[in-house]
């Protein structure tokens, strides 16, 4: 009987068909995750007008978007630990499209609010998921470049907000950006048939034949025959795998981590929100406004790319700690009166670094805790740095 370690099998897969196929249908839900996210961003000009509503009132309706997503990730990444992540992730898919699309049809405040806190609620429980399932199949040469890859989905979600924003508001109404969600429900049949659980969840649960077929598709030079035994160098703590987070020396790391996390999404969330509105109360004109979304969600995408090849090369610290340092000083700098292309190079460059250095942080929580606690130790990180969304959108809106 030939003895295999699943997670050697994985480590040493070459990049492959199965891999395209997960990236694309992870990068497809993370952008209409962000998408729903960002989109309220798009429309608080009008809804403001529309409602007859303040600045802090649109904080705080957006502030229970936030709040869902705290909830969602860390709720939604401790259930996946223990259940799986497949029937998770497909779950977490259901809410946010539905409750974001039912937000067209709010007929104020109090409806939309508490639409948005649902869809808040699956839109946190997507990305926990969805990066823990990358780092599940990913090889090891490729761990951050492939989690760069699908975060950089992120950016094309805001980047697809802000042009249905700028087309879809002065045609059809602020209603029709949200009817675009439904169409995140057509993804399901696909996550249903081709996604599968962590290859260290599926030997622990007897499902060896899913995960002979799966191992197989990762890796096509390993012969699997029916006698094989899989073996796993992952160790199966009994506990709670909340308690496992602060176990072996890991209780530091992950105090630095939820830190790190709540400071890197207060300065992403104060742009991505507020930064139109801002500039449309500045003189700007609405699709003008909407712009600086766009030239910050591109920043974005350059910056995860370079940052997530150089991460795989020289290791993910010496990567962040710089990028961390260019973003609070780009922060800065946007606070000057500048012209227009200084200030889009700014954007451009806070882009790159705030998003593109939380994006790798991610993938950076994903490798820094096994398997089993995967998803908890992003759903944590996550939901913490939330709570740094929330905190923005009262500031700003104050």
């Amino acid at each position: 009987m030939t003895r295999i370690n699943i997670t050697d099998v994985v480590n040493e897969g070459k990049f492959n068909r199965f891999h395209i196929g997960l990236l694309i249908c992870c990068r497809i839900i993370i952008t209409y995750d962000m998408f729903d996210l960002v989109v309220y961003s798009s429309v608080i000009p009008v809804l403001m007008k529309e409602w007859s509503i303040s600045p802090v009132q649109a904080g705080a309706m957006g502030s229970y978007g936030f709040f869902g997503m705290m909830l969602g990730a860390i709720f939604f990444g401790v259930l996946a630990d223990k259940f799986g992540r497949k029937n998770v992730l497909i779950l977490s898919v259901v809410l946010f499209s539905i409750f974001t699309f039912l937000c067209a049809f709010a007929p104020g405040p109090i409806l939309f609010s508490i639409f948005r806190f649902i869809a808040g609620v699956g839109i946190g429980g997507v990305l926990p998921n969805v990066i823990a399932l990358m780092t599940d199949y990913a090889p090891k040469h490729m761990h951050n470049m492939m989690v760069s890859i699908v975060m950089c989905a992120f950016s094309v979600g805001g980047i697809l907000a802000a042009f249905i924003g700028i087309y879809f508001i002065p045609h059809f109404g602020r209603k029709s950006v949200y009817w675009v969600a439904a169409l995140a429900l057509l993804l399901i049949p696909f996550m249903v048939k081709y996604f599968h659980d962590s290859p260290t969840m599926l030997l622990i649960r007897g499902r060896i034949d899913e995960l002979r077929f799966v191992l197989s598709k990762v890796n096509d030079k390993v012969p699997l025959t029916p006698d094989t035994e899989f073996v796993t160098s992952t160790e199966n703590d009994p506990g709670s795998s909340v308690a496992a987070l602060f176990k072996n020396n890991r209780a530091l790391g992950t105090v630095m981590i939820w830190i790190a996390f709540f400071m890197c999404l207060l300065m992403i969330n104060g742009v991505s929100t507020w930064l139109p509105n801002l500039m449309f109360r500045a003189g700007y004109a609405l699709g003008s406004s909407l712009s600086f979304m766009i030239v910050f969600n591109i920043g974005a995408i350059v910056g995860t790319l370079i940052l997530g090849s150089l991460a795989d090369k020289f290791g993910v610290k010496k990567v962040l700690v710089p990028m961390f340092i260019m973003a609070a000083v780009s922060m800065m700098l946007l606070g000057f009166k500048n012209n227009m292309f200084i200030l889009y190079l700014l954007v451009f460059i806070t882009g790159a670094c705030t998003m593109g250095a939380q994006n790798i942080s991610y993938s950076f929580v994903s490798q820094y805790y096994s398997p089993l606690m995967r998803s908890t130790a992003i759903g944590f990180a996550s939901g913490i740095g939330r709570i740094g969304g929330l905190s923005d959108q009262h500031l700003e809106a104050s």
